[in-house]
């Protein structure tokens, strides 16, 4: 089943990231996850940025009502939080959020290694 996703909004995030050593892509979420030093950092769905970047910032960007907090199978992800992607998603708004993203970054615990 191919996953759908905003390519355009993707595209952006991508060259946003050009300059990063460790990236890597992968489709989880129902979209492109782009992993950074092996960690999940920003993902891009069909509607929405799923955005990982730390409590401090989710209760602050909550607070301004331009986004909404992740929530899987009834638990609530406190690191993420979701941003709609509108079709007027202005090029320095993604930007915001991924800076957000990648500050938060090195601080982000890697996802343990699945054994083979």
């Amino acid at each position: 089943m191919k996953r759908e996703f905003d390519t355009r909004a993707a595209d952006q995030v991508r060259e946003m990231l050009i300059d990063q050593k460790d990236v890597a892509e992968k489709e989880m979420f129902s979209g492109i996850c782009f992993m950074v030093d092996e960690k999940l950092c920003i993902c891009v769905t069909k509607e929405n940025l799923l955005c990982r970047i730390g409590e401090e910032k989710v209760l602050t960007e909550l607070e301004k009502g331009t986004c909404s907090q992740m929530v899987m199978n009834g638990r609530t992800s406190k690191n993420f939080v979701y941003v709609p992607i509108a079709e007027n998603l202005r090029k320095q708004d993604l930007a915001y959020w991924v800076n957000l993203c990648l500050e938060y970054n090195p601080m982000a615990k890697s996802s343990k290694k699945k054994s083979k």
